[in-house]
């Protein structure tokens, strides 16, 4: 007897109904409303969302007012063109300057004074100019015009310089001339123009000098011309005297010749 294999049988599925599917919001709880986000944390998502940017453009607002009101920087004083002009005048001025220790130093008087920053000089008109040394020596200057320096340490007499220096002993030595340039830190006089010297009634005139009040030595510069006083008569020995002779007359003083081109006189 013979067997024979059976096909095995098919299986047959229904033909299922085409359903189309959608995506919708969530639903909770059967609800089918769209959630409403409270008003605040809206705003606040919004300005955490948007406070860079705004920051970033009020920094940039403050920097371009800061560069439109900051003051341009002036050009350089170098480049600027220098003016010989006074900044300040004094009229009918005095003007009194003490040493350290609390002494009389020298007091400054003019008609008009005019003092010109470019060079930190003074110009003085009718000056007169009074200084006492430590030793209490007095020195005295006039003259029509002045040119002195910041300090008045240098001055420069011009048109009718006349200086007269305390010597001491009641004595004293008078200088003139058209220009005398004066230091008064170092108390020393010189001058390249003609001068005329007084001491004692006897006169010298130098074609310059200068003059070292401390050192008490007077240089004088060529052509120098002196006239000295009259020596007094001596008085009659007591042989000329018994004698019945009259005692020779005293030479009259002679004019010196012209000296060196620079020579010393001790004041």
């Amino acid at each position: 007897m013979t067997a024979s294999a059976s096909p095995p049988p098919e299986l047959h599925l229904p033909d299922l109904p085409e359903v189309p599917v959608t995506l919708g919001p969530v639903v909770h709880g059967g609800d089918s409303a769209p959630v409403r986000v409270p008003l605040g944390l809206r705003v606040r998502d919004a300005v955490s969302t948007y406070l860079p940017l705004l920051l970033m453009a009020l920094l940039a607002s403050g920097t371009w007012w800061l560069v439109k009101h900051t003051p341009m920087l002036d050009a350089p004083a170098a480049a600027r063109a220098v003016r010989h002009d006074p900044d300040y005048t004094m009229k009918g001025f005095n003007v009194v300057r003490f040493a350290p220790d609390g002494r009389f130093a020298m007091r400054l008087q003019g008609d008009e004074l005019r003092h010109y920053p470019d060079t930190d000089r003074l110009e003085i008109d009718g000056v007169r100019i009074e200084a006492v040394a430590p030793d209490g020596r007095t020195t005295r200057a006039s003259a029509r015009r002045a040119l002195a320096n910041g300090d008045v340490s240098e001055v420069q007499l011009i048109g009718g310089a006349r200086v007269v220096a305390d010597l001491g002993g009641g004595d004293a030595l008078e200088i003139d001339g058209e220009f005398l340039h004066a230091f008064l830190r170092f108390e020393r006089l010189r001058s390249h123009q003609p001068v005329e010297v007084r001491r004692g009634g006897g006169v010298t005139r130098a074609g310059g000098l200068d003059y070292d009040h401390l050192a008490r030595e007077l240089r004088l510069e060529g052509p120098v011309r002196s006239r000295l006083p009259p020596t007094a008569a001596r008085p009659p020995t007591s042989a000329s005297a018994a004698a019945g002779v009259d005692p020779a007359p005293a030479a009259p003083a002679t004019p010196t010749p012209a000296a060196t081109p620079a020579s010393k006189a001790a004041p």
